[in-house]
């Protein structure tokens, strides 16, 4: 009885972190919520246009706009997430003074934000590209939310890993966005696994961030076939880093309470 009295104060709070995320966040700008569904927007049609003037055809079974969102909403989701995560303690200290917020909370409501914001996004934008289209056939809906749920949860490990390292060094901080910088080239944004030579596609496949790209693809796309996608590979690593990221939060939990 007492577990889940515990259970559902942590849930109380977690919400209650979301929600005040949520105002501090979106409330900021002018645009407000707009902004989020803005910002992927605007890269989407800007890597759109850039195809179509360099007039490269999407592959085989795929149009042009859905093969290029599928490819960043999975990876801005990841990206997201590790920031977002990495900045939960630093931007929520304050919050840390009440007995009842743990920094583990603070790292749950920035994932799950994250993961809702991107979520409403993914629907919202192929949404109306299929209204423009008059048409909307998904090949597999849970393959696609899985590979949306791994993305997210690559990136909520990994930022908690950057998180704890923040609090023992300041350049964990500075070097996360140049560690995370390449991955924009090699997770499957503007290609696919299969369209690649057999040595590359081994090598390119190391990146789990990959595989998620691949599984949404996978599941949105009818005529779209991944044969080389390792569920089981991505869930190691999600395991991994949170296992590494939870003995870090041991490690520096009473430095971030002194502090």
């Amino acid at each position: 009885m007492t577990y889940l009295r515990g259970l559902t104060i942590q849930s109380e709070v977690i919400q209650a972190i979301i929600l005040r995320e949520t105002r501090t966040r979106f409330g900021a700008h002018k645009l407000g919520y707009l902004w989020a569904l803005l910002e992927p927007t605007i890269v989407i049609v800007t890597f759109f246009w850039f195809f179509r003037v360099m007039n490269r055809p999407a592959p085989p079974g795929m149009d042009l706009f859905t093969f290029i969102a599928t490819g960043v909403l999975p990876y801005f989701l990841f990206s997201n997430s590790v920031h977002r995560v990495a900045e939960s303690i630093n931007g929520n200290k304050s919050l840390l003074y009440y007995p009842q917020v743990q920094p583990l909370d603070l790292v749950t409501a920035r994932s799950l934000l994250e993961a809702a914001t991107f979520g409403t996004v993914f629907l919202t934008l192929m949404g109306a590209h299929a209204l423009v289209r008059q048409e909307l056939v998904i090949d597999s809906p849970l393959r696609t939310i899985a590979g949306m749920a791994l993305a997210s949860g690559l990136g909520t490990a990994l930022g908690l890993i950057f998180c704890c390292l923040g609090q023992l060094s300041p350049a964990a901080d500075r070097a996360r966005g140049p560690m995370l910088r390449p991955l924009f080239w090699i997770s499957g944004i503007f290609f696919t696994a299969e369209s690649l030579p057999e040595r590359a596609r081994d090598a390119m496949l190391l990146n789990p961030v990959l595989h998620t790209t691949e599984m949404v693809r996978d599941g949105w796309f009818v005529d779209y076939t991944d044969d080389h996608t390792d569920v089981l590979y991505v869930v190691a690593w999600v395991l991994g880093l949170v296992l590494v990221g939870l003995l870090l939060e041991r490690r520096v939990r009473r430095k971030i309470e002194m502090s």
